[in-house]
């Protein structure tokens, strides 16, 4: 097996290292959240969070990211103690270089089966970054239902 060797698109996971504040519009009257991301030689990304959820009970959730030059994607997973359900990432930065669409199948609202989502990373500038996540409405466009704030610490 080749060693992995640390590549320009590491460098959008890059910025994420740090501390970060996290806020969201339903977090009215809560706590914000905190995430950790830390990197593991700059290959892999690990982003920890943990918080409370609005019925009050404490969660973690765990988001992992690097890059596959075998398949020229970003790839992920992501894990939260709320939900038993573990979410597969693929997806790719957009050409401004401050946005990463990930690409998912997961649970549907209406527990029908599976839906596809789209959860993006956005860079609006070094200090402040935004998740998304979308879910693909039948005409194929998607349909944002979550937004959270992250200020990075200090």
């Amino acid at each position: 097996m080749k060693t992995a060797e640390v590549l320009k698109e590491h460098s959008f996971l890059e910025r994420m290292v740090g501390q970060w504040t996290v806020n969201a519009p339903d977090m009215t009257g809560q706590k914000p959240w905190e995430e950790t991301v830390r990197s593991l030689q700059g290959i892999w990304f690990v982003a920890e969070g943990s918080g409370e959820m609005t019925d009050g009970k404490q969660a973690t959730t765990i988001l992992t990211l690097g890059y596959d030059p075998s398949k020229g994607k970003y790839v992920g997973s992501w894990i939260g103690s709320m939900m038993d359900y573990m979410w597969t990432y693929e997806g790719e930065v957009e050409p401004s270089g401050n946005v990463l669409s990930l690409y998912t199948r997961g649970p549907a609202f209406d527990c029908s089966g599976l839906a596809d989502y789209r959860e993006q990373i956005t860079f609006l500038d070094h200090d402040v970054r935004t998740f998304t996540s979308s879910t693909r409405e039948p005409d194929g466009t998607w349909k944002q239902f979550m937004e959270a704030r992250y200020t990075r610490k200090g």
